[in-house]
């Protein structure tokens, strides 16, 4: 069973009401992906404001949209798997989770608190972690589990809802 939290449209619009992108990326993602929001985050990805959206439709499969924080439009999809040795992720993994986190770390010092494991679009398997420096700043660091190269950094700015099973 799982333990994340399960937050509603509303709370998260009343949230950040003021904010129109932000509405229309919990539209265009609900509207590919119908179910319950678990995470919202918004990130800082090179200058960019991003929003990272996690969903939990129906069938129990997460989802995890990253949306344009000014255009409300959906620029990356991926399904979630619970662990490295899921069939899809494990197919494509050529780096093991100990190896990629420590890419990921030497590119970004400080705490690992939270993996997640992805299948991206187009079927190639990721590791997402979310480091915690010295400062107390959480970036979240993607490595490609095939190539062991970072495909992604960014800065969190804030987070509503947790996975509690991601947690280290």
């Amino acid at each position: 069973m799982l333990s994340a939290v399960v937050l509603s449209v509303s709370s998260v619009l009343n949230a950040q009401a003021a904010d129109e992108g932000l509405e229309k990326c919990v539209a265009a993602a609900q509207a590919i992906k119908k179910g319950d929001m678990l995470k919202l985050e918004k990130l800082d990805i090179g200058g960019k404001p991003m929003y990272e959206l996690e969903i939990r439709d129906a069938q129990g499969m997460e989802w995890e949209f990253m949306c344009d924080a000014n255009s409300g439009k959906i620029t990356e999809q991926e399904s979630e798997v619970s662990n490295a040795d899921d069939k899809s992720f494990k197919s494509k993994m050529k780096v093991g989770e100990k190896e990629a986190a420590d890419i990921a770390l030497k590119a970004h010092p400080g705490k690992i608190v939270e993996a997640e494991y992805e299948i991206e679009e187009n079927g190639d398997a990721s590791y997402e972690f979310d480091i915690v420096g010295d400062k107390g700043m959480e970036t979240k660091v993607e490595v490609d589990a095939a190539t062991g190269k970072i495909i992604e950094t960014s800065i969190e700015e804030w987070e509503i809802g947790e996975e509690k099973e991601d947690r280290r």
